[in-house]
């Protein structure tokens, strides 16, 4: 698509295949790493020295500086957690080997050293590369733009300069300095990496773009709607980064176990070390026995088994725009057996038009004594406000507000180029609607329901009560507008479902073996539509916030774990009292987006069953991990106690079983398990 900003000639300097660079932890940035290789290579020197019946001064000494290599990071590492009153796993594998070297067996506690030095370090570098797999996507945002300055010039700046408002200029070939919106231009932009679209999607005049993407052969002027902190990008590095620090229950009570387990291991190994040598076992028969028996029980599997599956989860699911505040949500998504979902900004699109402008007759006010009055389009007609009066007194009470309904009515007045007046003393009522004084009335726009008292209804004009009923009839959500206390018209808005909407339903049904609630404030008509087109049966409507609340408590009262999905302020409250909730990230609103435990950037609904099955297949990780390194330990003790374990078999199989462990928990950071979890036998798999 060519440009209407450049010249169509212009070379593209990247194309679709132009990638971004990448970082990667290289293995030697690593300390464990180096200390670990410096071990290996001073045990594999000593080693055939000692085989080929060389003196002891020529290798002894480095076996010497193979434990030190080796041992210094995690026996400090021990004593800090000591001087806490900790009991860490590390101090025993260090006490092992030196009780090992005691007795002479130097070379099997040089052996120990080395492979628990290299466990370590296949950990670091399974836990940078998690990290890298994040914090990789900083690097594709460009670090300077060209911005367009007020005289017409251009000036390149910093991203991380660029603030809210600035207009940037996006070249052929270039990457998007920051997220906004076409202002100008058209072109085809490669959002494979931040929404993994296969293909280039057209971008024109209004259409979003995000920090990081590819332009293709058209320029484009866009205007910056978020500080860089604040990216699509960012947001993902940050919130991931800050999962990484939390733990997860599981993970809690493990820890929990672990330090009265490594107590039990000191006491039990003094007891396999005491007995035989009270029934007449040599001093070094039973002292190699008891390094052994300590070695093989130590619980560094089960510690590892919980948190590397749940982070691999936490980061790709930041890679595909869904992301998870910690690792404690991450558990607890696998655990929701309902779901509630919330109908505007979420089931639909989001972005409802306004379709009905019915003014009422005879709204028994003096056409002097309407606002603006001397403006032609606020000019009582004998049947009352023209069709612009009605939207501009609306607009103007609605400006102020976030909600994607007062957007709606604002975007509808600016299409007819109404003027909207200001306001003062504006007031919002989550769930009822807006008040705001216009030229010196009171205008509340809001639902029927709630801006007419009961006794306003019993005495209702007819006219509002039959322009209000065939609105909703009509699949439509009715707005009134109220002037000094009375209706002087009735908006009608309709929103779309979701293209999604129906698989995504469908995946949830499947995953959770209950269909999803509909949870909304709009009327029981036009939610029972959107319902039955999405596959939902349980429709509750009309809800105010406290309303929700009460229909997710009651679900939880009942035994059951709610998913609520949500967008709006009204949703906050339930979204808070859920089992764990989820908010659309593009249009959710500040409070939403601060109190669900996880936020779909790209508000893509589907993801919210893969981000579910994506936890399920954490949590069997977790399972397996847990048996993996039940089974190693158990049969190596038995070994141990009931026949002869060697010590470097001894030491074989523990380090092993928790490198196993360690990698087991990683297959989650690729993209094939999110594939997996995004399909429909995922979700059945992950039942």
């Amino acid at each position: 698509m060519s440009s209407t900003l450049t010249d169509p000639s212009a070379s593209v300097t990247a194309g679709r295949g132009a990638a971004a660079p990448r970082r990667r932890t290289r293995v030697f940035a690593l300390p464990e790493a180096r200390w670990a290789t410096a071990a290996l290579v001073l045990f594999l020197i000593a080693l055939p020295l000692q085989l080929t019946g060389s003196p002891a001064w020529a290798w002894v000494p480095l076996y010497a500086l193979a434990y030190v290599t080796g041992g210094w990071e995690p026996a400090w590492a021990g004593l800090q957690a000591l001087r806490e009153k900790t009991l860490d796993v590390d101090l025993l594998m260090i006490v092992a080997a030196i009780g090992a070297a005691s007795i002479g067996q130097v070379m099997d506690g040089a052996l120990l050293i080395v492979i628990f030095a290299t466990s370590g370090a296949l950990e670091a570098l399974a836990t940078a590369r998690t990290a890298d797999s994040v914090r990789g996507l900083l690097d594709l945002a460009p670090t300077t733009a060209t911005r367009l300055l007020d005289d017409g010039g251009e000036g390149t700046v910093a991203t991380k300069d660029l603030v809210v408002g600035d207009i940037i200029l996006i070249r052929p070939g270039e990457r998007v300095g920051a997220d906004g919106r076409v202002l100008d231009g058209a072109s085809e932009v490669d959002q494979a990496t931040i929404t993994g679209e296969p293909l280039p999607v057209p971008k024109e005049s209004g259409d979003e773009v995000f920090a990081g993407t590819l332009n293709g052969t058209g320029s484009l002027r866009v205007k910056v709607e978020r500080d860089a902190s604040d990216s699509v990008i960012a947001r993902i590095v940050a919130m991931v980064e800050e999962a990484s620090e939390t733990k997860a229950p599981t993970q809690l009570f493990i820890e929990k176990v672990e330090q009265r387990y490594s107590v039990g291991i000191v006491l039990a190994t003094l007891a396999v070390f005491g007995v035989p040598l009270a029934f007449g076992a040599s001093l070094t028969d039973a002292l190699l026995r008891a390094m052994t028996f300590m070695i093989v029980a130590s619980p560094c599997a089960v510690v590892l088994a919980t948190m590397p599956p749940l982070l691999s989860a936490i980061a790709n699911a930041g890679r595909h725009g869904v992301l998870v505040k910690s690792a404690v949500v991450m558990e607890r998504l696998g655990q929701i057996d309902a779901v509630a979902l919330d109908k505007t900004g979420t089931l639909t699109e989001g972005t409802p038009r306004v379709t009905d402008i019915r003014p009422l007759p005879g709204a028994g006010l003096a056409e002097d004594g309407l606002p603006g009055a001397g403006l032609a389009e606020d000019r009582l007609t004998k049947d009352g406000l023209t069709e612009d009066g009605l939207l501009r007194l609306a607009a103007a009470a609605e400006h102020p507000s976030e909600h994607p309904l007062a957007r709606a009515i604002v975007t509808a007045a600016r299409e007819r180029g109404l003027v909207l007046p200001d306001v003062r003393d504006f007031s919002s009522s989550p769930g009822v609607g807006v008040t705001a004084v216009v030229d010196g009335r009171t205008v509340a726009v809001g639902a029927p329901a709630r801006l007419l008292t009961e006794a306003d209804s019993d005495t209702a004009d007819p006219a509002v009560v039959l322009a209000v009923s065939e609105l909703e009839d009509g699949g439509r959500t009715a707005v009134l507008v109220q002037c000094d206390g009375i209706p002087v018209g009735v908006l009608g808005i309709a929103d779309r479902l979701r293209p999604d909407a129906a698989t995504t339903v469908a995946a949830l049904t499947t995953l959770t073996g209950t269909a999803p609630t509909l949870l909304t404030g709009d009327n029981p008509r036009a939610a029972a539509r959107l319902a039955a087109e999405a596959g939902i049966t349980d429709v509750r409507a009309g809800l105010l916030p406290q309303d929700k609340v009460t229909a997710v408590r009651e679900a939880e009262t009942a035994g059951r774990k709610v998913l609520v999905v949500g967008d709006g302020v009204n949703d906050a409250p339930a979204l808070a009292a859920a089992h764990t909730g989820l908010a659309m990230g593009r249009a959710g609103s500040d409070l939403a987006l601060e109190t669900a435990d996880a936020v779909i950037v790209r508000d893509e609904l589907a993801t919210v069953p893969a981000v579910v099955a994506l936890s399920r297949a954490a949590r069997r990780l977790v399972v397996q991990n847990l048996i993996i390194a039940g089974v190693f330990i158990s049969g190596l003790v038995i070994w141990d106690l009931v026949g002869h374990l060697p010590l470097p078999l001894g030491v074989l199989g523990h380090e092993g079983s928790t490198v196993i462990v360690g990698l087991n928990g990683l297959r989650l950071l690729r993209d094939a398990a999110w594939r997996r979890a995004s399909t429909p036998a995922g979700t059945e798999d992950a039942r």
